[in-house]
Order: C-alpha cells, then sequence, then structure tokens
C-alpha cells in the first residue's frame, strides 16, 4: 500500500464509525462504515487500490468488540474510476453482498466483472445487522446513480454519500447536456435539499466534505449557469 494513502476517522457515532480514504490520482473517496454492536461493515466505492482499502476495512478493528466482516459493497454509480477495485475486492469477500442503483447495474457487472446481488431502487434501503441506510436516486450524472443517507439514533446531524452527484459548489457533471442538468439538480434540490436539515454531512464521490447549510444557498445560481 502507498505510504500516502491515509485511513481517516470521520465520525465516531454511537451506533457506528465511518471511515474513509481517498485513493487513485483522482482523489476518488472510499468510505466505510462499521456496525460497533456487530462489527457489520459496508463500504462505498471500492474505486481502486485493493489494498489501501484493505487497511481500510482493518483500520476498523479496534471500533468494536466483535469481529468485523464486509457485509455490502455500495457503488454509487456505472463510472470506471469508481469500480477499478471492486472486482478485486469482491473476490476477497465472497460473503459481502454488490449493490448499485437498479439503472447502473448492468453497467457496473460489465465493467467491473462482477454480478450486483442488490439492485437499489430510490427509496430503497441497504440493511445489515446495526447499520441502515437510504437509498436516494440522484438521476443525471448517471440514470442510476445513488445517494446513501444514515440517520443516527442519537441526536447527531445525517450522513449523506453523494458519490458524484453533489459536491461542494455544485452538481455532478452532466457533460453540458440540459437535460441531464435538470434532472440532477431537480433530484438533488427535492430529494436532499429538501429532505434534509442544514447540518447535515455531505460525503462526495471526490476531494472534500461539505454540510448542506453551506450549499443551500448556492441552488440558484447553479441552476441559473446550468452546471
Amino acid at each position: 500500500m502507498p505510504a500516502t494513502v491515509e485511513n481517516r476517522l470521520l465520525h465516531d457515532l454511537p451506533a457506528v464509525t465511518v471511515r474513509a480514504c481517498s485513493v487513485s490520482k483522482m482523489d476518488n473517496n472510499v468510505y466505510l462504515l462499521t456496525a460497533k454492536t456487530t462489527g457489520a461493515q459496508v463500504l462505498i466505492d471500492a474505486a481502486d487500490d485493493a489494498e489501501a482499502i484493505e487497511a481500510l476495512l482493518a483500520s476498523a478493528e479496534g471500533d468494536t468488540p466483535c469481529a468485523t466482516r464486509l457485509a455490502v459493497v455500495v457503488t454509487t454509480h456505472r463510472h470506471w474510476d469508481h469500480v477499478r477495485a471492486l472486482g478485486t475486492i469482491a473476490a476477497a469477500h465472497p460473503e459481502a453482498v454488490l449493490a448499485a442503483g437498479e439503472d447502473d447495474a448492468d453497467a457496473i457487472e460489465e465493467e467491473a466483472g462482477v454480478r450486483i446481488g442488490d439492485r437499489l431502487p430510490h427509496g430503497g434501503v441497504v440493511a445489515v445487522d446495526g447499520i441502515e441506510l437510504d437509498v436516494i436516486g440522484l438521476r443525471g450524472h448517471t440514470p442510476g446513480s445513488v445517494a446513501l443517507a444514515y440517520r443516527s439514533d442519537a441526536e447527531e446531524p445525517a450522513l449523506l454519500f453523494t458519490g458524484d452527484s453533489l459536491f461542494p459548489g455544485g452538481v455532478g457533471n452532466t457533460e453540458k447536456d440540459p437535460e441531464r442538468f435538470a434532472s440532477l439538480i431537480d433530484d438533488v434540490e427535492a430529494r436532499l435539499f429538501g429532505e434534509y436539515e442544514d447540518d447535515t454531512h455531505v460525503h462526495p464521490g471526490h476531494g472534500a466534505s461539505t454540510v448542506l447549510g453551506d450549499e443551500r444557498p448556492q441552488l440558484p445560481a447553479w441552476r441559473d449557469r446550468g452546471w
């Protein structure tokens, strides 16, 4: 594993920890949720560098008194830079279910050479022992892009893992296609900003995190500029 790959503890919540690392020259974020009561783990985007991802999994072993186990790997969307280590991680953890948005699943299977066992609809749930994530469809960057939301039982802000659909300063790339942009900005506004509070954390597929309250005032400007 390259020495520059750093595992970060993002959240230490009553029921789960959230860790992350950045892989590849494209600064892809890989996120890991670990249930403290069961050791079950959900990995979000096996983007690249399987060794770094295995180190991320191992880094959470001290977060729970239980033996950790990778239960689910969720891919937020079909693009190649988010699936480069998916085949290797799937082979190393055959017990883990692979999940992705239902309209991106076929493309991910072809790109990564894997079988998507759980095709996620908007409004669905990714659930393992001790972790439950709401599935939010965000159409536009790709047809089947999904975000995942974690709501703590405690009085803690929600967490959003938004893939390449929402970043600090704007929505994801829609290749200057007005219809795709309208679809994405509509979904982001209604399904994220319309449903979650300002203190909600946003963890995107690349780069730095943000909170919804910092981004909300910019929504009209994003619409006006068309990207």
